[in-house]
């Protein structure tokens, strides 16, 4: 009973985690190239997570976590209640709020230090990755976020070398966001896999981003959608490129998991403010908005994982 609730738990967490942060890494992807057939953009994603998640495997000895589960240990007796934080997040995910994954799935595992480690990341993250977009995005939106700048690049034959850096920087985000949130999938399963569970996992993953592909993203890609140029092929690539750096530089700092979608949501924020201060003044109330919005989900996320967590507690 115990394994099946495990594998059950994993295809729960493994399409709820990446369906609600598809938004993180993929979005601004899917949203600038809408014109291209959505199989080509699974290939391209499957291939950089198939190759991720075997090298891990491979030079971890079967960890595919990339240490981040190393402070989590697998349960001893996994019950039914541990399917409440991933059939929790699948709901959210339907009504499309974007929630911190980390909190609503390896919370129910963590202990109460690690838990307020991983927060304490996640909020750093958070104002540090703000500050990062706001100052970047004060220096570089005349330039690059303009309409008569993205008017003219779209006449401009340097448009298909913006292409290729697109492809290459969504590439590189996709490879540091899959290093800090395969915990939040595999969480479920043991911390070593074998050769026939790995394989397993990684078919099921497959077929998971195949679906979420057709939809290119879903309810929540609107988030995305929603923002300043999002669509165009040059303002994907500036957030795709400063948001991989970031979770190469912050998030390897140490091996505690933290909330990746608090940092993406932290650098929308800083982003479309910058934006909006410089090009069009007239809209930072909207922008102020939005932005109180964005970071009242996320916090939703923290709220319902830590009832869910200490539910769980209870039961045990």
């Amino acid at each position: 009973m115990e394994l099946y609730i495990g594998y059950i738990g994993f295809i729960i967490s493994a399409y709820s985690v990446i369906a609600n942060d598809v938004i993180q890494t993929l979005g601004t992807f899917i949203s600038s190239n809408f014109k291209v057939k959505w199989w080509w953009l699974w290939l391209f994603a499957i291939s950089i997570l198939s190759l991720v998640l075997c090298y891990g495997w491979y030079i971890n000895g079967g960890d595919v976590s990339y240490g981040r589960l190393n402070n989590i240990p697998y349960p001893e007796n996994l019950q039914w209640w541990y399917l409440l934080a991933p059939i929790g997040l699948l709901t959210i995910t339907r009504y499309g709020i974007p929630v911190s994954t980390t909190f609503m799935i390896l919370s129910i595992f963590s202990s109460s230090m690690i838990i307020e480690k991983m927060i304490l990341k996640s909020v750093y993250g958070y104002a540090i990755s703000f500050v990062f977009a706001l100052v970047i995005y004060v220096v570089i939106s005349r330039q690059f976020e303009s309409n008569f700048s993205l008017d003219k690049l779209d006449k401009q034959k340097n448009k298909h070398y913006w292409l290729v850096a697109q492809w290459f920087s969504t590439g590189f985000l996709w490879s540091q966001w899959l290093i800090q949130d395969f915990a939040n999938i595999f969480v479920f399963l043991p911390r070593k896999l074998s050769i026939e569970q790995l394989i397993i996992s990684l078919t099921s993953i497959l077929l998971i981003m195949a679906y979420i592909f057709r939809k290119r993203g879903g309810k929540i890609q609107e988030i995305v959608n929603q923002k300043s140029n999002t669509k165009n092929i040059r303002s994907a690539t500036i957030i795709d490129l400063i948001y991989g750096i970031f979770l190469f530089v912050f998030g390897n700092l140490n091996s505690i998991p933290m909330s990746t979608t608090w940092v993406f949501i932290g650098i929308l924020a800083g982003r479309e403010l910058a934006i909006t201060y410089l090009l069009n003044k007239k809209k930072m109330k909207y922008t102020y908005i939005i932005i109180a919005k964005d970071f009242g989900k996320v916090n939703i996320g923290l709220a319902v994982s830590l009832v869910i967590a200490f539910l769980i507690q209870y039961l045990k």
